[in-house]
């Protein structure tokens, strides 16, 4: 009698699962679960069912295909808007209180004699640097992760995941996915290390590569100062948080359509495999705990994630301030940098000072919209730049040649550029692989350069630039 070995039982298994249909996993787990329904029905007694007739009133609204995505649209947008909205003044405050306290360094070390460089080293470039990422990004996640793990403890969460499975199933990636994706609007570092909840390899990685094509907040303050000035101030004043708010949301649907699009791409070419199942039993709803989301919001999440950040500011600051304060011809090296970028910035619809902003900002995307003020108005310094939507649209158009097309391709790059320091040391640490770090800069900012360049052609082959 002939001995079958382990392998040859495996080997026949993977020949007989190819010629199986994709849903075969699916309705083995749907036959698993209502045999297990069957059975609790007819061995558990219950006296009263009235709190899940609450939730599965709920989640016929919540979970529907006609009624889920809208909702969850309408969500997003008011966490939008309460970030919007309510960090620009929270920003404001404690930029006016760090910035003040630069000030009072700047003048003790000035009093006792330090030289200027060494002043301007630590004040205007470390320091500032630091300040600024602070200032704006502490705001915003104090908003958005707090409403995030609200939604989270609340049992909502899962719901999303349900609602946005069969689309990342069609694009070859996990169900799941869609959690890593909203954690990635606070950070797309902590959407990485999110990713962790997938179970199959494949489908991590993936999740991991295109996770930067959400917007995280550290690229909201270019995103916002952009829907302000160009879009929401054609508006009354009372529609503008709206108008700019519903404009960022509207990037972030771009984001999240390259997100499905690089997610089946990946998962046909250099991650081919088959979509794992996706098995998710809804939690029932549940009270939130206000002390569980304050201290998994703020300290496992904004300060961890704002830490991360500003180690990785601090040279950034250095070094634009240097460049700034390094003559050359008639102006600095920070200026002959941007002349000598602005071609190829040109070509995307894009200019050199925006190049190098983004140059600069590797290691914080926040320090792009100060870089850019700083190089535009010839400071030696981050400042803020005009105070006013008015003034910044005079210092960007008038001054600086800026059209409609430069808003919108800026919108763009902002949305698909490259992840910053951050994020590229955590896909690193995640991966155990320098490989997948160099692929996920070349996918993002290889995309970036692609769509500004069409987006540039196309409007200037019509004569709307």
């Amino acid at each position: 009698m002939e001995t079958i070995s382990p392998n040859d039982i495996l080997a026949k298994a993977e020949t007989l699962r190819n010629s199986l249909s994709t849903g075969f996993r699916d309705e083995i787990v749907k036959s698993i679960y209502s045999e297990a329904e069957r059975v609790a029905h007819r061995a558990v007694k219950t006296a009263s069912d009235k709190k899940y007739d609450l939730d599965q009133k709920i989640d016929r609204l919540v979970t529907s295909p006609w009624t889920g995505l809208p909702l969850m649209l309408v969500l997003l947008g008011i966490i939008i808007w309460l970030t919007v909205s309510g960090a620009n003044v929270a920003s404001e405050a404690i930029a006016n209180l760090l910035f003040g306290l630069g000030d009072l360094g700047r003048n003790l070390f000035n009093q006792i004699g330090a030289p200027w460089w060494i002043t301007g080293f630590i004040w205007d470039g470390v320091y500032l640097g630091l300040a600024w990422v602070i200032s704006v990004m502490l705001p915003p996640m104090a908003i958005f992760f707090p409403a995030f793990t609200f939604l989270e403890d609340l049992g909502y969460l899962p719901r999303v995941a349900f609602n946005l499975d069969w689309l990342f199933k069609k694009a070859g990636a996990h169900g799941k996915q869609s959690l890593t994706m909203a954690m990635g609007f606070g950070c797309n570092a902590a959407g990485v290390v999110a990713t962790r909840v997938i179970d199959s390899p494949r489908e991590r990685l993936i999740a991991i590569l295109t996770n930067n094509f959400v917007p995280c907040n550290g690229r909201f303050p270019t995103l916002i100062m952009l829907a302000t000035v160009f879009v929401a101030s054609a508006f009354p004043p009372a529609l503008t948080s709206f108008i700019a708010a519903g404009t960022v949301v509207g990037v972030v649907l771009i984001g999240v359509a390259f997100t499905f699009f690089m997610s089946w791409l990946l998962s046909r070419t250099v991650l081919k495999g088959e979509a794992s199942a996706f098995t998710l039993e809804l939690p029932p709803y549940r009270k939130p705990n206000l002390g569980r989301i304050l201290y998994t919001s703020i300290i496992d999440r904004t300060i961890f994630v704002l830490w991360r950040a500003m180690q990785t500011a601090a040279p950034a600051g250095a070094i634009i301030w240097i460049l700034a304060n390094i003559p050359y011809g008639d102006a600095n090296l920070a200026r002959a940098i941007a002349d000598w970028l602005n071609p190829f910035g040109l070509i995307l619809g894009l200019d050199g000072v925006i190049l190098l902003a983004y140059i600069i900002a590797i290691p914080a995307n926040e320090i792009v919209v100060p870089t850019m003020m700083m190089v535009y108005m010839g400071a030696g310094m981050m400042i803020d730049g005009p105070g006013t939507s008015a003034g910044i649209f005079d210092l960007l158009v008038n001054g600086n040649g800026w059209t409609m097309l430069t808003a919108v391709n800026l919108m763009l790059f902002a949305l698909l550029h490259n992840p910053c320091a951050t994020t590229i040391m955590t896909i690193y640490k995640e991966t155990k692989s320098w490989k997948w770090a160099t692929v996920s800069v070349v996918i993002t900012l290889g995309l970036a350069f692609l769509v500004t360049f069409l987006t540039a052609s196309v409007a200037r082959l019509l004569g709307w630039a």
